[in-house]
């Protein structure tokens, strides 16, 4: 999934107090489904570091000179666009919500 795809998702950015009890239906342990969700952010958070490191390299500047500092507007505006996404942590959870992570328990055959 690319960042604009996050974006279009209707996460809610508030913090709000939910009942963990959801979350031990799919894995039957609390603390599986919290792992899950973490690894799951940790992907998410991999993903979009790459893909904006990608996008950035675009307007890198070409030379090397400490002297030449200046405002690059496109990379402003690229950052900015970066920094209003969910946080990896509440798509991970949304996306635990609604079904769409895949995980294997190993220790079910």
């Amino acid at each position: 999934m690319k960042a604009a795809d996050y974006k279009k998702l209707k996460i809610d950015l508030f913090a709000k107090t939910k009942d963990i009890r959801q979350y031990d239906k799919e894995t039957g342990n609390f603390y599986k489904s919290i792992v899950i969700m973490s690894k799951r952010a940790d992907q998410i958070a991999s993903d979009l570091k790459q893909e904006f490191q990608e996008s950035s390299q675009q307007y890198s500047p070409t030379n090397e000179s400490l002297e030449e500092v200046y405002e690059n507007r496109e990379q402003i505006e690229l950052s900015k666009f970066y920094e209003q996404l969910p946080k990896p942590t509440q798509i991970a959870l949304y996306e635990f919500e609604n079904n769409q992570v895949y995980f294997k328990d190993p220790d079910v055959d």
